[in-house]
């Protein structure tokens, strides 16, 4: 019987979906006129070799522990319908090759590209996409977030054939915010199970994706090799040739950042960041610089940044005290850091993130440091009395002091300054260092007092209820590292996921920026507005470097939203010279300011 109902069921779906029609009006649109961004000289072959700070804790890239810097070479490496253009911003082909906007301003008509293939071989169809929603919506994958998101965001995939698709935003939407709302990617559904103990079944799993590159080798806790599919069925597309060049990407942990810049001079790792100001000022002057073998370059970009500060977490006791929280932001001294350590590169960051144009409320100013202020503050919150090593004191004994937990070696000495200035206030901070993975665990467990982090920017406005709706707060697993829960900053958030009109969007979001703002939950860090990196002369760039929405010169997968990545190669008989030794060269050091952005 059981067997029975199951087939009619089956039967019953078929008929739905093959019942569903197309709307007679659509008008199809494509791209393939916007500049053509990767560089025709550019040539196949060769191993990238890179490094990682930590092995992984999953190879998967939704549930518990998954979301960990690794997760970006597997979901950069999978398509999804459209990519952004780097410079128009324009949808380009990818998975799909056509797309239409619907009269009801919430959803997308897509024509699937019959060529497009799961690395495994098997053909992309509709049905992948309506897996894909269902599989974001399962609760064996426990990733409540994206079980929210495919939910109430995206609230229907309906396949009109096999290559004929429409996905249903959950509220009408400008067709710019569409674009940042209903870029589905699909889910593998010839591959996955969705049985209960999903977690632990597809934890290591290798699986298929629709890029260039699949996971080749795994030598648990030291490696992970990406291998280039030959016959990749995008090799032709448009806005993806030339790009995805090596045919090998190599990820070699090293958990010191100093030995691993040592594995870059030796020429076993390819390309190095050099971000931090005192490897940019103090240490490329070896003879591989001097030498003309390894090229420095600062490349200016036009990205949106991502927020970078301290995030102050509300549900414990001290914390939750407003007045607490401002008075630690008062006591946190970033200017002299920026002008310090960091040797006045860096821009300090004034709210949740920058870069979103109207979205962003140029007005708000961080809290400046003022140890009168945050005095007042702690005395207001009953931290009114001197105590040991000049730490105020409350009348029940309890110290003033802020445990802040961080990832990241090479930041010890930054806040090492900010705990050196907070003392002159009598906050006592108290940095805890925790490797990679396993410290963002801490974080998103919600076991840490203050975290020290930045988020990666992205997507053509700003995201917030992840980060401070109370649907996320007090619960693991969740972006709400502020566990905020005000219901003030609730509507905000329900309102502005709800607008359509752009304007009246960009209002909400400065109301929201300036909620934040007054609760005292995120003090602001810095911005990096370009990237900086040196790379061995046989690693070779296109004419003009990078693009415009570039945050990496040297990102192997296509990147998020803008498709950016995959844009170098390895020169193999020049880097055999190099290799061989004797060579030298004048010595390279690059600033292209093209996309330098003017704050306002």
């Amino acid at each position: 019987m059981n067997k029975l109902l199951a087939i009619l069921t089956s039967f019953g779906l078929a008929l739905w979906v093959q019942a569903a029609e197309l709307p007679d009006n659509l008008a199809w649109e494509t791209n393939h006129e916007d500049p053509i961004f990767a560089s025709p000289e550019a040539r196949r072959g060769g191993q990238f070799n890179m490094t990682l700070m930590t092995f992984p804790l999953t190879f998967r890239t939704v549930g518990p522990d998954s979301n960990t810097a690794f997760r970006s070479f597997i979901l950069e490496n999978q398509l999804g319908l459209y990519a952004l253009h780097p410079e128009t911003e324009n949808p380009i082909p990818a998975l799909a090759t056509h797309w239409a906007f619907g009269d009801d301003n919430r959803t997308m008509y897509f024509k699937l590209n019959p060529a497009a293939r799961w690395s495994d071989g098997e053909p992309v169809t509709a049905d992948d996409f309506v897996f894909a929603l269902e599989f974001m919506r399962s609760k064996v994958i426990r990733a409540p977030w994206y079980n929210n998101y495919f939910t109430e965001e995206l609230t229907d995939v309906t396949k009109y054939d096999d290559h004929t698709i429409s996905v249903t935003a959950g509220s009408p939407k400008s067709r710019r915010e569409l674009l940042n709302t209903v870029g589905l990617v699909p889910q593998p559904e010839h591959y996955y199970e969705m049985t209960d103990d999903w977690v632990r079944r597809y934890n290591w799993e290798v699986v298929p994706v629709t890029g260039a590159y699949v996971i080749s080798d795994v030598k648990r806790g030291r490696s992970i090799t990406f291998k280039r599919l030959d016959d990749w069925w995008g090799n032709d597309l448009t806005y993806y040739r030339h790009r995805f060049n090596v045919d090998e990407i190599r990820l070699t942990v090293v958990r010191d950042l100093n030995i691993a810049y040592r594995h870059f001079l030796r020429g076993d790792v390819d390309t190095f960041g050099l971000i931090l100001p005192e490897w940019w000022h103090d240490k490329t002057s070896t003879p591989e610089y001097r030498n003309g073998l390894i090229k420095r370059i600062w490349f200016y970009n036009d990205t949106q940044q991502g927020a970078q500060g301290l995030h102050l977490n509300t549900a414990h006791p001290r914390l939750s005290d407003v007045r607490v929280r401002k008075g630690i932001a008062h006591a946190i001294n970033m200017q002299r850091m920026l002008d310090t350590i960091l040797r006045g590169d860096y821009e300090r960051m004034h709210s949740f993130g920058s870069g979103y144009g109207d979205f962003t409320d140029y007005e708000i100013q961080a809290r400046e440091y003022d140890i009168q202020q945050a005095r007042a503050l702690f005395a207001e919150a009953g931290y009114d009395r001197q105590g040991p090593g000049g730490i105020l004191m409350n009348a029940s004994g309890d110290r003033l002091s802020l445990a802040v937990t961080y990832t990241t070696q090479e930041h010890t000495a930054r806040l090492a300054i900010l705990r050196e200035e907070a003392r002159k206030a009598g906050l006592d901070l108290q940095l805890n260092l925790v490797d990679g993975a396993t410290g963002f665990k801490v974080m998103l467990e919600k076991k840490h007092e203050a975290a020290w982090l930045g988020w990666s920017g992205g997507g053509l406005y700003p995201q917030y209820w992840e980060f401070f709706h109370s649907a996320n707060a007090n619960k693991p697993q969740t972006n709400n590292l502020f566990n905020i829960s005000d219901d003030a900053l609730d509507r905000l958030i329900e309102t502005y996921r709800r607008t359509m009109d752009l304007d009246d969007k960009a209002a909400i979001s400065r109301q929201i920026q300036r909620r934040v703002h007054e609760l005292a939950l995120f003090i602001p860090g810095y911005q990096v507005p370009y990237t900086r990196e040196a790379y061995w002369r046989y690693v070779k760039l296109p004419e003009a470097r990078g693009t415009r929405r570039s945050p990496s010169l040297f990102w192997p997968m296509e990147g998020y939203p803008h498709s950016t990545g995959g844009l170098f190669w390895i020169d193999q008989a020049e880097q055999d010279k190099i290799k061989a030794g004797g060579q030298r060269h004048e010595p390279v050091t690059e600033v292209v300011e093209t996309w330098r952005r003017q704050a306002p």
